[in-house]
């Protein structure tokens, strides 16, 4: 048997490639909507693709079954567990096998069996596989996919918080339960592959290490820990990160069939002259730095560093509307590559970013500013500071002062901003804070700061903050108990204290 891990750090997205040595044949498991790597392992291995298998409808990223099947002939092997409103609605054009609990399949001499393991979706299967090639009668592995990641287990709690499916956070929980109790019964000794890692947001503290055991996973990861439901349950819906808006965008697209993007070009350059019409009718991203983007870029485009695209697109590009691109012509198929992933393939074209720079498009600007520079002004409640952090985070640690506007939710509260306020924004380093405050200034904010360094700064600076419910700092007698947060009645109603 052959075994081969791909991990995507963009999207903390981990999938396999499995052969069998003595037939040829291999299967993808859990593939990315790039299928070319698998295609090119496969044959460097003698192997070629012949089937990918799906653990379940996807939410973060653009599932590549699809692809392979219709460009590439893999036979499809995905769940048929769960209600009939979770069902793959493309499967049936392509040779298929729907999977239920006990199921099996081969590829070459390895088998695979399907347990449904319900909670983070109500589809959702394992795959544990057994190399008979080997005369092996005992299983080696488990392909978990949301359900148990090295550290962490599957958050149920997606459905509700991203695609609006009220009261089933607390259902998921409870299957998730029981599924973690058949879990327990595997052997210690199964390895266990899932399908994501540290940093994705289905599923809270997962942790680096590619792979780990079962056995480990029973004695170390705090979700396998409780013997009592409703322990479990309150523990699985507390503190989960914020849920992407666009994963609801991405079941819809894998459960009905992602568009086939086959040998699709990429988007062609637009000449400057054009920029302004796009501005009223697209999205325009520049994808350059964000200290570039300060110091001068195209009034109405907003910035989202090709380093953050990955993370940040989902949640600020409004799918609806097509896309245009501020880049250099080399940063290009990266960006498009990225894009596709989730799910946004209205690319309309890019303009090439020194084009921009020589017909002096770039009319507007903003500062970046240090603590020191606005502390008082901030204290004194001349400039509003504005934390996009998430919330555990904030609860963490965060400046008295400040008022939390996650970035993922700015777009949709920035429009209810009136009057004639100074924004400062502020994230963890100044990262997340410069594509706020390029939000923000492209609905029309005049007075808009991001603040360097973020908060790691501001307490650098000796400056006071509230951590863990503690307020501390160089004018603090002690680190008195904290209780309340600045209100938010002044961001939210469209009010400025200061004219």
């Amino acid at each position: 048997m052959m075994l081969k891990y791909f991990y995507d750090p963009a999207l903390a997205h981990a999938s396999y490639l499995v052969g069998c040595q003595r037939t040829g044949e291999a299967v993808v498991v859990d593939a990315g909507r790039d299928v070319q790597p698998y295609l090119d392992a496969a044959r460097s291995e003698g192997m070629r693709v012949v089937a990918v298998a799906e653990t379940h409808i996807h939410a973060d990223y653009v599932s590549g079954a699809r692809e392979l099947a219709d460009q590439h002939g893999a036979k499809l092997y995905v769940s048929d567990e769960g209600p009939a409103a979770w069902k793959y609605e493309y499967a049936p054009r392509y040779p298929h096998q729907l999977l239920k609990d006990g199921d099996t399949f081969r590829i070459g001499n390895i088998e695979f069996q399907a347990i449904h393991t319900p909670g983070h979706t109500p589809e959702s299967i394992s795959f544990m596989i057994t190399d008979r090639g080997g005369g092996a009668d005992k299983p080696m592995g488990i392909f978990t996919g949301d359900f148990v990641f090295v550290g962490s287990i599957g958050r149920p709690d997606l459905l509700e918080k991203a695609a609006a499916m009220a009261g089933t956070a607390e259902a998921g929980a409870r299957a998730l339960f029981r599924s973690v109790q058949l879990f327990k019964t595997l052997p210690d000794y199964l390895q266990i592959w899932p399908a994501h890692g540290a940093g994705s947001a289905c599923g809270k503290g997962l942790g680096a290490i590619p792979s780990s055991t079962v056995g480990y996973e029973k004695m170390f990861n705090p979700g396998l820990q409780f013997d009592d439901e409703q322990a479990f349950v309150d523990y699985i819906l507390a503190d989960q990160p914020e849920a992407p808006k666009y994963f609801a965008v991405m079941k819809r697209v894998n459960k009905v069939g992602p568009e086939v993007i086959g040998q699709r070009r990429l988007p062609t350059k637009t000449e400057p002259a054009q920029i302004e019409q796009a501005i009223g009718l697209q999205m325009v991203i520049d994808i350059g730095t964000s200290t570039a983007f300060a110091a001068g870029h195209v009034k109405g485009s907003i910035n989202i560093p090709l380093r953050y695209l990955a993370a940040w697109a989902g949640w600020l590009v409004d799918y609806d509307k097509p896309v245009s691109l501020i880049a250099s012509a080399k940063d290009v198929p990266e960006a498009v590559r990225i894009l596709r992933k989730i799910g946004i393939d209205r690319i309309a074209g890019y303009f090439d970013w020194q084009e921009v720079v020589d017909a002096g498009l770039r009319t507007e600007s903003f500062a970046e500013v240090t603590p020191m520079e606005i502390a008082s002004q901030v204290q004194d409640g001349k400039i509003i500071l504005i934390d996009v952090r998430g919330e555990s985070e904030w609860k963490e640690l965060h400046i008295e002062q400040a008022q939390r506007c996650f970035l993922g939710k700015l777009p949709e509260m920035v429009a209810k901003f009136q009057g004639d306020c100074t924004l400062a924004f502020q994230c963890r380093s100044g990262g997340r804070s410069a594509i706020a405050a390029s939000i923000a200034q492209a609905a029309g904010v005049k007075k808009v700061l991001n603040l360097q360094g973020g908060i790691n700064a501001w307490a650098s600076a000796g400056l006071p903050v509230v951590e863990h419910g503690m307020s501390c700092g160089p004018n603090s007698t002690a680190c008195d108990h904290e209780t309340s947060r600045q209100s938010q009645a002044v961001f939210w109603n469209g009010m400025c204290p200061v004219g």
